[in-house]
């Protein structure tokens, strides 16, 4: 385990393993340590770099405040973190906000062996809008779908950092959708690594219809499918998530 200090932020990682390079990023709040199950499974070939994104996890700032373009700088904050372990190039495997970052920095072709997602679409969309305000005041007056989500974000972070990320990273997804919501997908054509795009079919934050539309626009892009999952397929499905992607960062 072990710090590294990138962009004036503090990133918590573990290395584990050895050959190719794996960036395994899990989503925003989360921990590298809900993805333990597809660490290890893959660092029986190779080396996982498992870090948790700025201001989630064991990362600082917290709490973090997100500005409209954080997609981008958590990327080239990673691209950095990288280079600073003197890695040239990774499979970049992530969840959800995890994922969106892997998307863009597979947009450099030389650090990209591949790519794989779950729960990221390249885009964030109008629809999601009105699940922003339950987002925000999700620590004060969570509402009944998101009451889990309230009790774990209190429990990790405590109640003022809890509320204070939540509301900063909800009005910073409200301006990316009030600019389109584009991440990724308007230069998806330029993602040129083998990639596998995943998704439940009752995602409700990237649905297999935006998750397909991401795949089918990358020259080298696969979608499929995941029956009775949701947005946390690590969760529903781990030992089969974590033998797809090991079978598929494989053979790339």
């Amino acid at each position: 385990m072990a710090w590294q200090t990138v962009q004036q932020q503090r990133i918590y990682y573990e290395s584990f393993g050895h050959g190719d390079a794996v960036l395994l990023l899990p989503g925003w709040a989360g921990s590298i340590i809900e993805l333990d199950r597809l660490r290890h499974e893959l660092s029986a070939g190779f080396r996982v770099i498992a870090a948790d994104l700025p201001g989630s996890g064991r990362s600082q700032p917290q709490p973090r405040d997100y500005a409209p373009a954080f997609y981008a700088e958590d990327a080239h904050t990673f691209r950095t973190l990288l280079d600073d372990l003197d890695v040239h190039a990774a499979h970049l495997v992530g969840f959800s906000d995890g994922g969106e970052v892997a998307l863009l920095m597979a947009l450099e072709p030389r650090r990209a062996l591949s790519v794989v997602t779950w729960g990221a679409a390249g885009q964030v969309t109008a629809p999601a809008a009105g699940q922003l305000d339950g987002i925000q005041n999700v620590v004060d007056d969570p509402i009944e779908p998101l009451q889990d989500l309230a009790a774990y974000l209190v429990d990790a972070y405590g109640v003022d950092n809890a509320r204070a990320m939540a509301r900063s990273w909800g009005t910073a997804l409200r301006a990316v959708i009030n600019s389109g919501g584009d991440i990724s997908l308007s230069r998806a054509a330029d993602i040129r690594c083998a990639s596998l795009l995943l998704t439940g079919t009752g995602d409700p934050v990237c649905p297999p219809s935006l998750v397909a539309a991401m795949a089918d626009a990358m020259p080298r892009g696969t979608f499929r499918e995941v029956p009775g999952a949701g947005h946390d397929v690590h969760r529903s499905h781990g030992p089969w998530l974590a033998s797809t992607i090991a079978e598929w960062i494989g053979g790339h």
